[in-house]
């Protein structure tokens, strides 16, 4: 079997002769994949219950007869204007209580029975007329999940959510600190999502509604699920992940449920930084998928986020493509096929750009078509990817951290996440990510960057694994509060003080930043730390301790009690034992029979590789050329 590659094809925006055109261009740049239909609800079900699938027919049957299979979508992320109108109670409220009006995408309230009963109907629909359709590859699930709403039918369906979570009243109370600003609750009626209110949310009551989120629109996706799992049984069925700090979803949870981990990556940087987030990316997908499928479902030959939109650099579709693809990734996807002319994101750039098949994005993209064409399917599914140093992922402790009431509003545990990961990468470390409660003793490190959430199964998950043997890195405002938000007492940080050695007795968020020897430059945080077994490593300039280590049973346990810049971080993990001998900027990922080598500098680079290039056909020689890449068989 072929990499998967092409893109998300809307043919419901060009008129009809338009579409042989593109399903030529297709084959000309080597597309086997499209996505179809995604935002199409209003152009399937003009009417409740009234279908018009001719035009879909027409573009599935052109697609087959061109050898292109489709990723056929349920579009329910944008319900149609009628179903708006017709129930206005299912359109989104926010949290300030305002009821959104149609007009965008993903203006819908997942816990709405009318939007609930429509989706099954559209999809039902589509499962039944295309169960046997020639073209047919994979279901695809609505797009991006991510909407939460604060209406009443949330509110309700987030009173059942809770009985089943806590049982009781009482044990909520407990949970949530009740008793605090007197929110005691003697009526499940009293509770509703954490709407706007007159200052501070309570931090329990706003996690656990983002856990509730994420719980309610799984609900959502696996109903959709096992409808078409009835209908067409041996079809894998995905929906397309987003990470985002808005976007309330668990995907450790989601990938048990899911056939296919699919995502999207819109780095936000530009040059290496972009190749750091999309390396980043491609990781988290890997370890979502937990040794099953995963797809990079959207990308896009530009740049989209941030201040400016541009196209990427010459070589740079190709890189970041092959970085997902040297991780696991069965191909790679973009969004979208055509550039749109019209609508909100008609500057998004696309596989063929508004300049058309003459250009140098359309050519670099024919290019990348034939490459990955001549790159076999991995011989395992999906291949192995070596990584020897695990970095914990939460996104429940992610969304804890964005919660209100921190004592600083600059803890990013986004940002110490991405900081580990990029370290690492620069030197050369393979790394994948794993959730607390994983089994952790494969690996030769964990790193644990601002972990504050932890429950105490996670807690004995840890020490257990440094008692085996492991070297373990944590961040600062690590092991500070329960599940529920609860701070442990006795010091911080309270679930992790016996395996690191220390008690930290105050927490000191600094305004400016401070200089530690050998270490370099620190901001946002520092603590007031005291020792408890462990030695010093690096010290504060008034004499207190920064970085900690210290011997428990047969491991080691590191801790950073600031924020260093990304050189002082390296030379912690350096001395626990992490540096690499990687060149910054040239990227080795092996997988079980092969090697991927991606050039992202200016310059000509070593590479420890010596074969014939599975892309061009042609001798590695040790060195790799200014932007180039090679993938070489073990």
């Amino acid at each position: 079997m072929r990499l998967w590659y092409g893109g998300d094809y809307n043919p419901e925006q060009w008129p009809e002769e338009v579409w042989a055109e593109d399903v030529a261009l297709m084959r000309r740049a080597g597309v086997n994949l499209v996505t179809v239909g995604v935002f199409s609800w209003s152009r399937l079900e003009p009417s409740e219950g009234r279908y018009t699938f001719g035009w879909l027919d027409r573009v599935l049957d052109l697609l087959a007869d061109g050898g292109i299979r489709v990723d056929l979508a349920v579009p329910t992320a944008s319900p149609p204007p009628w179903f708006s109108l017709a129930h206005p109670d299912a359109l989104t409220v926010t949290r300030d209580g305002v009821r959104l009006t149609h007009g965008s995408r993903d203006t819908y309230c997942v816990s709405a029975p009318a939007y609930r009963e429509a989706s099954l109907r559209i999809t039902r629909a589509l499962g039944e007329r295309y169960r046997d359709h020639p073209a047919l590859a994979i279901w695809h699930v609505h797009n991006e999940y991510g909407t939460p709403c604060h209406c009443d039918h949330a509110a309700a369906a987030f009173r059942a959510w809770l009985r089943e979570r806590y049982g009781d009243l009482d044990a909520l109370n407990e949970a949530w600190t009740t008793a605090f600003w007197g929110q005691h609750y003697s009526d499940w009626a009293q509770i509703t999502p954490p709407r706007a209110t007159q200052y501070l949310p309570n931090p329990a009551q706003a996690l656990d509604f983002r856990r509730f989120v994420s719980d309610e629109m799984l609900a959502h996706f696996t109903e959709q699920r096992d409808l078409l799992r009835e209908l067409t049984p041996g079809v894998p069925v995905t929906t397309n992940y987003v990470l985002a700090g808005w976007a309330s979803v668990d995907h450790w949870k989601w990938s048990r449920e899911v056939d296919l981990v699919a995502v999207d990556d819109y780095p936000t940087g530009r040059g290496m930084a972009a190749a750091e987030q999309t390396a980043f990316a491609a990781d988290l997908a890997r370890s979502w998928a937990g040794g099953r499928p995963w797809l990079l479902m959207e990308q896009a030959t530009g740049y989209v986020l941030g201040p400016r939109a541009s196209p990427k650099e010459p070589g740079e579709i190709a890189r970041h493509s092959l970085q997902h693809v040297a991780r696991g990734s069965k191909g790679a996807m973009f969004f979208q096929w055509r550039a749109s002319r019209g609508g909100a994101e008609q500057w998004h750039p696309g596989m063929l750009p508004h300049t058309g098949p003459d250009s140098r994005v359309f050519r670099e993209v024919c290019a990348l078509g034939e490459a990955l064409e001549r790159i076999p399917a991995p011989s395992d599914e999906p291949p192995v990817v070596e990584a020897e140093v695990a970095i914990l992922w939460d996104e429940e402790a992610w969304w804890a951290v964005q919660g209100p009431g921190l004592p600083s509003t600059e803890i990013d545990y986004l940002a110490a996440v991405e900081q580990a990961h990029r370290v690492l990468w620069r030197q050369g470390v393979a790394a994948c990510f794993a959730h607390p409660s994983h089994d952790l003793p494969a690996y030769r490190a964990v790193l644990v960057p601002s972990l504050y959430l932890i429950s105490d199964e996670a807690a004995r998950n840890l020490a257990a694994y440094v008692e085996g043997g492991g070297t373990l890195v944590a961040s600062f405002f690590s092991g500070i509060a329960d599940e529920h938000t609860r701070i442990r007492l006795g010091g911080y940080p309270g679930a992790l003080r016996e395996i690191l050695g220390i008690s930290v007795e105050e927490f000191r968020p600094l305004a400016d930043p401070i200089e530690l020897p050998e270490f370099g430059r620190a901001t946002v945080w520092s603590e007031v730390v005291h020792l408890d077994g462990a030695e010093v490593v690096a010290r504060y300039p008034g004499g207190g301790p920064a970085v900690t280590c210290h011997r428990h049973g047969g491991g080691t346990a590191w801790y950073v009690s600031t924020r260093l810049d990304d050189p002082g971080y390296a030379r912690v993990l350096a001395r626990a034992g992490l540096a690499g001998s990687g060149i910054p900027g040239v990227e080795v990922v092996r997988q079980r029979d092969r090697v991927f080598a991606v050039n992202h500098t200016e310059d000509e680079q070593p590479v420890p590789l010596h074969g014939t290039d599975l892309i061009t056909g042609r001798p590695v020689g040790g060195k790799l050329g200014p932007g180039g890449y090679v993938v070489v068989p073990l």
